[in-house]
């Protein structure tokens, strides 16, 4: 189950700001220099949507730096968002080549404790061959890693440009991304609602990949 708190700033500059505030600094472990990464999505569905259509979605990540360079298949299911925390099932499976096989995936897919039924269920009745590239997005992120209360959380700074099937029309990624890695989620809202008293952002429910397909579908 992935557990995140995604908050959206302004715009670029405030983002940045908040990450190099006191307050941001006092609760990071690796406040030194961080790498950015290039994060390039691609997102797979069939012509009739029936990913999506059953509350999924199939990812194909490319992280690209000077210290790394590697490709991540991600699927996620069901769950809930509500006041921007959101609590998904989610698996995950590492890559060199970046071509996505459903067997390969399952094949390899750690048992991260969700319900292995729920990842059956997403790709019931398709084939490889059914899987279309049907939206994509691209942004820098900077990671650090928090101490706040008794959990460990990343925080994910998330900058770049969403752009649809009509050029003209964008929209601009900022956000911070906090996802739970170990801890209580009681110390993950706690962590948000301060964030929030203090810098000029705001809860966001709706994701990257929402947000991508709605500007690719017009």
């Amino acid at each position: 189950m992935e557990t995140e708190v995604k908050l959206s700033f302004k715009d670029k500059e405030s983002l940045f700001k908040f990450a190099k505030s006191e307050m941001f600094r006092q609760l990071c472990v690796n406040c030194g220099d961080v790498e950015p990464l290039l994060l390039e999505n691609s997102y797979l569905d069939n012509s009739d949507m029936t990913v999506s259509g059953r509350s999924a979605m199939v990812r194909v990540r490319h992280y690209s730096g000077n210290v790394k360079d590697e490709y991540e298949f991600t699927v996620k299911c069901g769950g809930n968002s509500n006041e921007g925390l959101h609590q998904r099932y989610e698996w995950n499976v590492k890559s060199d080549s970046g071509i996505f096989s459903i067997s390969e995936f399952k094949l390899n897919v750690k048992d991260s404790g969700d319900p292995s039924e729920l990842l059956d269920k997403v790709f019931e009745g398709l084939q490889d061959d059914d899987l279309k590239v049907m939206c994509c997005n691209s942004f820098n992120r900077t990671a650090y890693e928090l101490n706040y209360g008794s959990s460990k959380i990343e925080a994910c700074f998330d900058s770049g440009i969403i752009r649809g099937a009509d050029p003209l029309k964008t929209e601009e990624i900022c956000e911070l991304e906090l996802e739970l890695i170990e801890g209580d989620v009681s110390d993950l809202n706690r962590l948000s609602e301060m964030i929030i008293k203090e810098a000029d952002c705001q809860p966001l429910d709706k994701t990257k990949f929402r947000r991508t397909l709605a500007l690719a579908m017009g």
